[in-house]
């Protein structure tokens, strides 16, 4: 087993930091050719896990349960997962592969039609921020939409090859393969996000009677009258901007990537060699959005940015820094195969547990150096903020996770009537009349980054464990509002040691308990946001 992951690891590490920077080329520049090497590069890597002899001998490893040190174990079982999903026959793959492609093509080339000429995403989302003219909003709803129509078709049957392949792996779908492979069981992710949608419900219910009421006064309509155009998002998984205060005033005249240096060298967590290999502002042909990259699970770790001084920029700044600090502060004595998070929703929460600090009016105070007065003028707005935007994305990830898994039970199912059903269930909105169209088919994800969504929602309710074990344990107050890591070395070493170090040596729930006491619980974030 020792040989057979030194000459895997031989074989895969060079090849995933060509892939890696490929792909960093690619970002940063915008060129046809990088991208073309980088999915090349990511071919390579998928043909060494489809060899079916190194299968094999995973698998009577595995079976035999000779293998009994904890390290070896471990890393077997990632190796047969890994090796697990790309045992799909080569013309299935494919055709997958290329499918897949295609409707993330129509994607980025398709644009909607609004009274008669093409519109960007951009420019929808502007008229259902700012107008207040309702046939309007509907109208730019309406052709937010209009990509569903394109691309239904072609993920209904991407969805089809999909649950073939996983059903020749010996999987009832690929939703349950999705889960299982990355070690997540679909009774236990249910029962987590039953546990969202129980205790969510009523602040939600309450939250939302409030700002039906203020939609309802802006646009001059009843409540009852209210649909899913007056919600601000074509999905309304984002908060309305329903409350007064401007964020952006008080880190214009401040510089972004300064404050996140300063805050994070004051927890012991430097980010200078982060940065400094890093790609910050933005420019002609370079990825207009963010993320973060390791590239060797050796230290070079690098994020992308389009830096502004703005609120937005300074959270995605701290998130993606919060990814950074995970990768970049792993031990180098655990093996390069359990080198990196223990899940991807266990480095979203890391990042989501720093990003949310933009927004924390004690924390403003302290790296902008407010007065109190200013403090406690905006204390009320974020504060409710931050809640609403909490309950409503909690809500939207419900619809997601439910819609997806009953999408691959039984992709021939009435979907349109389907989606709408779920929109109202939990998001409780109310449906346009008479609608019979794919409006599911216009969320991208569907596509190209399927059975995820939920690990959005994990990452939050890690985040908030987090938050309140450093709370509890290290500030020792129950005050968890007043706590915003500033300077506090206490806080960074904690993390490094519970949370970074040990990688993925232990599944994901088993790092949490370490970590923080319990295995992972909705409660801390309903104490958090809920209560």
């Amino acid at each position: 087993m020792q040989q057979f992951i030194e000459q895997h690891v031989a074989k895969i590490k060079p090849l995933e930091k060509a892939a890696k920077e490929a792909y960093w080329e690619a970002a940063t520049t915008g060129r046809q050719e990088a991208y073309k090497k980088s999915a090349e590069l990511e071919l390579k890597i998928r043909k060494i896990y489809s060899n079916p002899q190194e299968f094999a001998f995973l698998k009577d490893l595995k079976t035999s349960k000779k293998i009994k040190d904890p390290l070896l174990k471990r890393q077997l079982q990632i190796l047969y997962n890994r090796y697990l999903q790309n045992q799909i026959d080569s013309t299935l793959l494919r055709q997958m592969v290329e499918l897949s492609s295609k409707i993330e093509e129509k994607f980025s080339t398709f644009r909607p039609t609004l009274n008669g000429k093409k519109v960007t995403n951009n420019e929808i989302l502007e008229i259902l921020k700012n107008e207040t003219d309702n046939a309007r909003r509907k109208a730019a709803w309406e052709a937010s939409k209009q990509v569903g129509r394109v691309v239904a078709d072609d993920i209904i049957k991407l969805v089809k090859l999909r649950n073939q392949a996983a059903q020749k792996l010996g999987f009832e779908n690929y939703h349950t393969m999705s889960l299982e492979l990355s070690e997540q069981r679909v009774k236990q992710i249910d029962r987590i996000m039953w546990d969202v949608a129980e205790y969510t419900l009523e602040p939600f219910y309450n939250s939302k009677r409030a700002l039906d009421q203020l939609l309802a006064q802006k646009y001059h309509i009843s409540v009852q009258q209210l649909r899913p155009w007056h919600y601000h998002d074509p999905f309304f998984q984002e908060t309305p901007q329903v409350f007064q205060v401007n964020l952006d005033k008080y880190y214009e005249n401040n510089d972004v990537k300064e404050i996140a240096v300063k805050f994070f060298a004051g927890i012991e967590l430097p980010v200078e060699s982060i940065l400094a290999k890093s790609d910050l502002y933005e420019r002609d042909g370079k990825n207009p959005h963010a993320f973060c990259e390791d590239f060797d699970r050796e230290g070079d770790v690098r994020i992308l940015c389009n830096l502004k001084n703005n609120e937005s920029w300074m959270e995605t700044l701290l998130h993606e820094l919060g990814h950074a600090v995970y990768d970049k502060y792993n031990d180098p004595s655990v093996p390069y195969l359990l080198r990196e998070p223990a899940h991807i929703f266990t480095t979203e929460g890391v990042a989501m547990l720093f990003g949310r600090l933009s927004r924390n009016p004690f924390w403003m105070q302290q790296v902008l150096n407010l007065s109190d007065e200013v403090r406690q003028q905006i204390e009320p707005d974020l504060n409710r903020y931050m809640r609403l935007k909490q309950l409503i994305f909690a809500r939207w990830a419900l619809v997601m996770y439910n819609f997806e898994k009953a999408l691959y039970k039984n992709p021939d199912r009435n979907l349109n009537k389907l989606w709408w059903k779920m929109v109202q269930q939990y998001q409780l909105v109310t449906p346009p009349e008479n609608r019979d169209e794919p409006d599911w088919a216009s969320k991208i994800h569907f596509a190209i980054a399927p059975c995820y969504y939920h690990n959005y929602m994990l990452g939050e309710l890690f985040a908030s464990q987090l938050h309140m074990y450093i709370t509890h344990h290290i500030y020792k107050t129950k005050n968890w509002q007043k706590v915003t890591y500033v300077n506090d070395p206490r806080v960074g070493q904690y993390l490094k040691e519970k949370v970074f170090k040990p990688g993925k040596t232990y599944p994901w729930n088993q790092m949490i308990e370490k970590a923080t006491g319990s295995k992972l619980k909705v409660d801390y974030f309903a104490s958090q946001f809920l209560e």
